[in-house]
């Protein structure tokens, strides 16, 4: 993977909306908490356009982003919320400029598209954290986490062990992934990541259990469990059931197919849809994953 220089006092960063609108409402704590870091936040011209529940047209919303990307001076673009509306726009970005002078792209959920495209395609690492759109008044642990990450501190997260995580689990190796229904989204197309090797993250909300079933078999049958080094699952959060109860809950049925691949799983990520727990993790860096007792850690260096 390639470098991203990490960022410094007076850096300046842009806040991008590559899918559902936002307002300048919800954009203002993040604004005041971004420059209390000592950051110069751009807000670019028509952030606050809309098209039905979208940040404007795909064409406005490419256009601002390829504006970000190629900006020399841009040394992050924070997306602002995700939602739907990023694969829309992913084939229309040309992405040379940024290829040679590579920045943060900081998101999580909808922003997997990027994520995964950048990862697959340029080998640039990426930024899975929290968005502006969940700032509050206050600095959170993930805000906190975001700041340590963009700023090249040593990242490390423990967790108690969850039942159905594998014991004795000692990886060194990348973290890929990141919002379950958006990998499974992009299965056969050029965006979809080479897993192999590497740890996997996975994370959803809002989804009805037999269809996190569908999307695990789907990864599965596409080789995307193969020679994977271990499964790292976030939060599963808000998850649904039929009136016919499906059996098995989300982590039973990722554990399942951990099982059916042959890989090890760590459950309890900190990363996801967790709110103000959802923890800042380089994608496409070298992280080293255990599991010691009752007690799973994952610690990435700068």
């Amino acid at each position: 993977m390639n470098n991203v220089p990490y960022l410094c006092a007076g850096d300046r960063v842009a806040l991008c909306a590559t899918a559902r609108a936002v307002s300048p409402d919800e954009m203002a704590a993040a604004i005041a908490e971004l420059n209390s870091w000592g950051l110069e936040v751009v807000v670019p011209d028509g952030l606050y356009e809309r098209d039905g529940q979208l940040a404007g047209t795909d064409e406005h919303r490419a256009a601002v982003m390829q504006r970000l990307l190629d900006a020399p001076d841009i040394k992050a673009i924070v997306c602002c919320r995700g939602g739907y509306g990023t694969v829309r726009i992913v084939d229309r970005l040309d992405f040379a400029a940024f290829a040679q002078r590579p920045k943060w792209v900081v998101g999580y959920s909808d922003v997997t598209v990027l994520h995964s495209h950048i990862g697959s395609s340029l080998h640039i690492p990426t930024l899975h954290a929290t968005m502006p759109v969940n700032f509050g008044p206050q600095p959170t642990a993930a805000t906190r986490s975001l700041r340590s990450a963009l700023f090249g501190e040593t990242l490390e997260y423990s967790w108690s062990t969850h039942p159905l995580t594998t014991l004795h689990t000692a990886v060194a190796a990348p973290v890929v992934g990141g919002n379950l229904s958006i990998l499974y989204s992009l299965l056969g197309s050029h965006s979809q990541l080479d897993t192999r090797g590497k740890i996997l993250l996975v994370e959803d909300l809002d989804e009805y259990l037999y269809h996190i079933d569908r999307m695990m078999q789907a990864l599965h049958r596409a080789g995307m469990l193969s020679g994977v080094g271990a499964i790292l699952v976030g939060g599963m959060t808000d998850m649904h059931d039929n009136q016919i109860p499906f059996g098995l809950d989300a982590e039973q049925i990722v554990a399942r197919a951990a099982a059916d691949a042959g890989c090890p799983v760590v459950f309890g990520a900190p990363f996801g849809h967790l709110g103000a727990d959802n923890m800042a993790l380089p994608l496409g860096r070298e992280a080293e994953l255990t599991v010691d007792g009752d007690v799973c850690t994952l610690r990435i260096e700068p």
